[in-house]
């Protein structure tokens, strides 16, 4: 049966469909413009969003397995519950959703607030459902690089309780294991909640440390001051996005994004293989950085 990916020309789930293309899986996914999304066949591709009610009852037809990632915006909710009821309506009940990490705690952060409110349907509607709950995504490094590189300061303010950063290619992979395993199912599957993380947990000098090292000169930590971050965030994003993006910063310096015993021991036995480091990860885009 066809698997429905959405989100799918973004970071995570173009790395999702890729997966699951490899795995020989019957792919659909739901972009706003078909044209400019570049999947080639045999990824079938429907014209629409989480909004166009008429595109995502047309996606979910022949479905039985549901991708869903939403972008952080201002209806995320009202998307997420708007699909969510659509997939129910076509009797599409096997889902793999992409939370957030500690959703459930953090609910002063509007985003992870909303992800905990479609967590809550997925329980009380009787989805069969895989929830994974990713920490910080390394691959956000790219936006701060030049920052990094031009100035030698490690800009994020993510605090001295730790982050396991991961990386999106082992969320994807993830995600592409969960979806294919309840597709495969005999029958609906039990509720499952799968933190995805990375394998160190890093500290704001840490980061700073390992840039260090990878460049060879000294990149120093910008400190603990979500405030700022929101200040220089605002200068490119609506105040609204800036100010959630201070939010989520608090919360790193208060609370970080510490795994659970078993975590990583649990992803390294799905994946088969080591999960990817931010060492790995920093020298990679440096030595990128250096071509450019």
């Amino acid at each position: 049966m066809t698997i429905l990916v959405t989100g799918a020309t973004g970071r995570v789930g173009r790395h999702v469909v890729d997966q699951l293309v490899t795995r020989g899986a019957d792919v659909r996914v739901l972009t706003r413009d078909r044209g400019k999304a570049g999947f080639a066949a045999p990824v079938d591709a429907v014209q629409g969003d989480l909004l166009d009610i008429d595109a995502l009852r047309a996606a979910l037809v022949g479905v039985r397995t549901f991708f869903l990632l939403n972008a952080v915006t201002g209806d995320e909710f009202t998307q997420a519950l708007l699909a969510l009821n659509i997939a129910r309506e076509a009797d599409v009940e096997r889902v793999v959703y992409l939370s957030v990490f500690e959703a459930d705690r953090a609910v002063n952060v509007p985003h992870f607030a909303v992800k905990h409110g479609a967590e809550r349907m997925l329980e009380q509607m009787g989805f069969g459902a895989t929830i994974l709950r990713p920490t910080y995504f390394i691959d956000n490094e790219h936006r701060i690089k030049d920052v990094i590189l031009d100035h030698g300061v490690y800009p994020m303010p993510i605090g001295d309780k730790g982050l396991a950063m991961v990386d999106t290619r082992d969320i994807a992979e993830v995600a592409a294991i969960e979806l294919l395993r309840r597709d495969r199912a005999p029958g609906k599957l039990p509720i499952e909640t799968i933190n995805l993380v990375g394998p160190d947990t890093l500290t704001g000098a840490d980061a700073a440390a390992i840039w260090s090292d990878v460049l060879g000169r000294p990149i120093v930590y910008g400190g603990d001051d979500p405030s700022g971050f929101e200040q220089s965030m605002a200068r490119f994003l609506p105040k609204w996005t800036a100010y959630e993006m201070r939010l989520m910063a608090e919360r790193y310096v208060s609370d970080g994004m510490v795994p659970r015993p078993g975590d990583v021991e649990r992803l390294t036995a799905m994946l088969g293989r080591p999960l990817h480091s931010y060492r790995a990860f920093v020298a990679d885009l440096v030595a990128q950085s250096a071509k450019d």
